[in-house]
């Protein structure tokens, strides 16, 4: 016969005995892993982010987070012989410091991800600026946007493409040389929208190709967003698939 504390116990030990077969059975599920020219995302580097993020999964269907994402990134490069220190909560610019390389870190997993083009839902806030129903307006904010990228070095995305049967992830660098081509951007503000301030759009083109444009959202948070970035111009670090 059980004694209370017996009875008391025994659903909590079917319930570790259960979250140790799942992490069993999903490190033992096959991973592929895609090795790109790094200079910091190496062998050893893709292997252990890669079973964090499967790791992850076992306890979790969302997607791995911004948090996890610089708390791995940091963890896993100093075992790897980085030096990878995290800036304070709250920093107005980078997220990390690599090997003396200030970073700014986004995450990407929205329903309509698209597997050619990147969009960073929040790049920056735009604060309490110049604003209103004048498309010269925009000039400021696309001032602030580039002022606001002397702050860090280097941009990475860690986006997560889900699939039917499959989780897929991919580390990818955004150039800074990519997006000062705002400087000579075309403006559009939408006129039509009964918003204030209005949001409005600053497109960069090559030649008759868009790559990329910033769009101002006049909601109240009054953020920048960063949409339809040519996935081609950027830079590939590494990626991950495995079975959901």
């Amino acid at each position: 016969m059980n004694t209370p504390l017996e009875t008391q116990t025994a659903p909590a030990a079917l319930m570790e005995e259960r979250e140790v077969k799942g992490v069993l059975d999903a490190m033992a599920q096959p991973i592929t892993p895609t090795a790109y020219h790094s200079d910091f995302a190496g062998e050893r580097f893709i292997a252990d982010f890669g079973d964090t993020l499967r790791l992850h999964h076992v306890f979790s269907e969302e997607p791995f987070t911004k948090d996890k994402f610089e708390y791995a990134l940091s963890v896993i490069l100093s075992a790897c012989g980085h030096r990878a220190a995290l800036a304070p909560k709250g920093n107005p610019g980078r997220d990390i410091e690599i090997d003396g390389k200030r970073f700014s870190l986004k995450t990407q997993a929205d329903k309509g991800i698209k597997a050619t083009t990147l969009h960073i839902s929040k790049f920056m806030e735009l604060g309490k600026g110049k604003w209103g129903t004048d498309e010269r307006d925009l000039k400021g904010l696309r001032d602030q946007f580039l002022a606001h990228m002397q702050q860090y070095d280097r941009i990475l995305s860690l986006r997560y493409l889900s699939h039917v049967g499959s989780r897929h992830y991919e580390l990818v660098e955004i150039p800074k040389s990519l997006l000062e081509l705002a400087a000579d951007g075309t403006f559009e503000m939408k006129h039509d929208s009964t918003q204030n301030p209005r949001p409005g759009y600053c497109r960069v083109h090559d030649g008759v190709e868009l790559l990329f444009e910033l769009y101002f959202d006049g909601g109240g948070e009054r953020k920048l967003q960063v949409r339809h970035l040519l996935k081609q111009r950027c830079i590939m670090h590494a990626e991950w698939r495995f079975p959901r």
